[in-house]
């Protein structure tokens, strides 16, 4: 080989040098500088990952870089208040989020890291939303006020005017069923619960019933509106005379049903004005998060490198 190939063949081997050692190198150097806090290749690759496996639709480089910039203003906003969770609050965000998706926080961070994503990049973001949250909410409390009477009249465009609304006493009762019992344990006191169900008339024979029982458990008094409850057990409890207890259930526990203690009317709430209220709320909170933010944007020294 002549000197020029020689040459030529040192220059591709070091290129090669370069090229693989740029990567770890480019992945840690600082892509944009918000207000002296620096945004990493490395954080922005991270949260396009995340975002890819939590279903977000826009997901371009230079949203999620904006993402991150809108993070560390709300942060350092935050901490102009005092607002700033330690590890542990964050912590038992991240733990939530795991029990909402049947998860423990080991298995939330062994998912995560299935999919190359470090536990740290879902807690960044769940540190700036609850900061957020609470700065907006403690500075514009009397502004984010959803008023009844717009309520109500939302509620009556609606077509909720006549909607009524009902407060319920309930008693929980439960027949016992250990665990790993065998299934014919669970289908004998499912008889049971049947039997007691068709002959008990009142709240206060079912609880002197239950707790004359062997493996049975009598709960406290609970009490509930219409707006309290899913549709399906409202319709349930509306269906079960007063004194009468509820179909039987397989839990956890056992076999349980719900002794109807009152059924009372009420104008505390109705299912669609809660809905109503929620809704309002949430527009409220989402306009002034929006304009509240874009001031603070402004206001930002954001660098890109």
């Amino acid at each position: 080989m002549n000197t020029r190939h020689l040459v030529h063949a040192a220059m591709a081997a070091a290129a090669m040098v370069v090229i693989s050692a740029a990567s770890p190198v480019h992945a840690q150097s600082v892509a944009v500088i918000v207000n002296g806090e620096p945004i990493t290749h490395m954080d922005i690759d991270q949260r396009m990952k995340l975002n890819a496996l939590s279903g977000v639709k826009e997901n371009s480089r230079q949203a999620v870089i904006d993402a991150l910039i809108d993070e560390k203003v709300k942060i350092k906003e935050a901490k102009k208040y005092s607002v700033d969770p330690g590890a542990s609050e964050v912590d038992a965000s991240y733990a939530t989020m795991a029990s909402r998706m049947r998860l423990t926080p080991d298995q939330l961070t062994q998912s995560l890291a299935s999919k190359g994503i470090r536990p740290n990049t879902l807690k960044s973001r769940l540190k700036a939303d609850m900061v957020w949250n609470a700065v907006v909410r403690g500075r514009f409390k009397q502004s984010l006020q959803v008023s009844e009477r717009d309520v109500d009249a939302a509620a009556q465009s609606a077509g909720d005017a006549n909607t009524e609304a009902f407060e319920y006493q309930m008693r929980p009762l439960v027949l016992i069923v250990p665990r790993g019992a065998g299934g014919g344990l669970m289908e004998a006191r499912h008889k049971e619960a049947e039997a007691l169900r068709g002959r008990i008339q009142s709240c206060e024979e079912a609880s002197n019933t239950f707790k004359g029982m062997q493996n049975a458990t009598v709960k406290g008094i609970v009490v509930k509106t219409s707006a309290d409850l899913p549709p399906n057990l409202r319709d349930m409890l509306d269906k079960t005379p007063i004194g009468h207890l509820t179909a039987p259930e397989v839990t956890a526990q056992g076999i349980e049903m719900v002794a109807l203690c009152s059924r009372k009317p009420t104008k505390i709430d109705t299912p669609k004005k809660r809905e109503i209220r929620e809704k309002m709320s949430a527009e409220k909170f989402d306009a002034k998060s929006k304009s509240y933010l874009a001031d603070l944007r402004k206001a930002a020294m954001i660098e890109y490198r």
